[in-house]
């Protein structure tokens, strides 16, 4: 296996792995999932689709079915931990750690991922 894949496939799993522990935690251990929502001011209603999403997106990524839905997938990881980032430096509760770790975990595999699978979206320029 050369370089790039295990970049690749390292990047990935812990990403997937640090996003399906953040599900569970949801799921398992709601009151402190609704207490942390709470505290950082947002809706308790979206727990569940939050860990839904967070459960189904490493799927899409590992699976590679659609490259639409697997974009869909970094885009909105890269978004759930930009934002808890900012989240958590706002009310200043010093639990920021692992959306940094998200962050650079899904930038990393995406880039890889192109690197690896080359999946570009290439627009056909026969006019």
């Amino acid at each position: 296996m050369n370089t790039n894949k295990t970049i690749y496939w390292i990047s990935t799993g812990l990403l997937s792995m640090l996003f399906i522990m953040g599900a569970m935690m949801y799921i398992f251990n709601y009151p402190r999932a609704e207490s942390f929502f709470i505290n950082l001011g947002f809706p308790t209603w979206i727990i569940y689709p939050l860990a839904f999403l967070k459960i189904i997106a490493p799927i899409v990524i590992l699976t590679r079915r659609s490259l639409f839905l697997k974009e869909l997938a970094y885009a909105g990881f890269l978004f759930d931990a930009i934002l808890a980032f900012f989240a958590h430096l706002m009310v200043l509760d010093g639990e920021y750690l692992f959306s940094i770790l998200a962050t650079i975990f899904t930038i990393i595999s995406w880039i890889y991922d192109r690197k690896v699978f080359g999946n570009y979206i290439q627009v056909n320029s026969d006019d």
